[in-house]
């Protein structure tokens, strides 16, 4: 039986990725839409109780055939979401998915994601744990570029509506 390696995938992933950020807006909508589509299936399985599953996925000790279906499910997903078709779409899928999956992993590791899912196993808490990792991958992949925007904490109003004077005719009162 074939043991599935990522390892080249992920070497080739990390120098697309590189060279991908020169696209712009168009590799952070198709990451994005990666993205959200390995959040579905893995949020998919959790609601079904596969929480030791997508652990192990996660942490690449999940069965071949298990690790195999998992990523048939991510890019046919993918595949439906992106809206394009034949070799162009499973090019842009072969070269996407592992990029993000590896920013995924990456970001579980530094989040602490591993851990917290083992000490909380419960289906809800679960979920909420796939979102922060969501959230933490996706700040790996699409960093703020500089700009030190921050959120003003405590500053939660809208802003003020002026309403301006009406044009009105010289003869109009």
């Amino acid at each position: 039986m074939k043991k599935l390696t990522f390892l080249p995938l992920f070497n080739a992933a990390r120098v697309t990725g590189l060279l991908a950020w020169q696209t712009g807006r168009l590799f952070q909508q198709v990451a994005q839409k990666a993205l959200d589509a390995v959040q579905d299936v893995l949020r998919a399985e959790v609601r079904k109780g596969n929480v030791q599953l997508v652990t192990d996925f996660l942490t690449n000790k999940a069965l071949p055939a298990a690790k195999a279906l998992l990523l048939e499910r991510m890019a046919t997903r993918l595949l439906l979401r992106i809206g394009l078709r034949g070799a162009l779409a499973t090019n842009v899928v072969g070269w996407i998915l592992p990029f993000v999956l590896e920013r995924l992993f990456r970001a579980g590791v530094t989040t602490g994601f591993f851990d917290k899912v083992k000490s909380h196993a419960t289906v809800a808490d679960t979920l909420h744990r796939l979102d922060e990792l969501k959230n933490a991958a996706w700040k790996i992949i699409a960093p703020d570029a500089g700009t030190s925007a921050e959120l003003v904490a405590g500053d939660n109003r809208p802003p003020e509506i002026r309403q301006l004077p009406r044009n009105t005719s010289p003869g109009a009162k």
